[in-house]
């Protein structure tokens, strides 16, 4: 349902060490705007029922089921966006953006999302 590429991984094990989410499972969110493109969110969080829980990578994926359809395919990366400014990026056959979409994320952590909710 959604791959996770060995760099995301590695970044977000980083993040989860800096911020003390060890533990916890990374939830992804997306919403689909009025224009057709989807908006995502992530943040470290705990699974609850009835989230679609999954594993890529090695990292623990939490979703919840209505986001399922917009997330199926999904592939979450981290990629040099720019020289020195590093990002997650989503690569998504669902979203009618021509790009990928960028979480905004830099090298500083992934918990995006705040709180743990995403």
């Amino acid at each position: 349902m959604i791959t996770v590429t060995p760099g995301a991984a590695a970044q977000i094990r980083a993040a989860a060490i800096e911020s003390e989410a060890a533990g916890l499972a990374l939830r992804i969110a997306a919403r689909r705007d009025a224009d057709g493109s989807i908006h995502y969110a992530m943040g470290f969080d705990d699974a609850r029922e009835p989230d679609l829980r999954l594993t890529s990578e090695g990292i623990e994926l939490v979703v919840s089921p209505g986001e399922r359809d917009l997330l199926s395919g999904m592939t979450l990366d981290f990629v040099e966006y720019e020289q020195g400014d590093f990002r997650f990026i989503f690569i998504n056959p669902n979203d009618a953006a021509p790009a990928p979409k960028s979480q905004g994320c830099g090298s500083g952590g992934c918990g995006c999302a705040g709180g743990g909710s995403a």
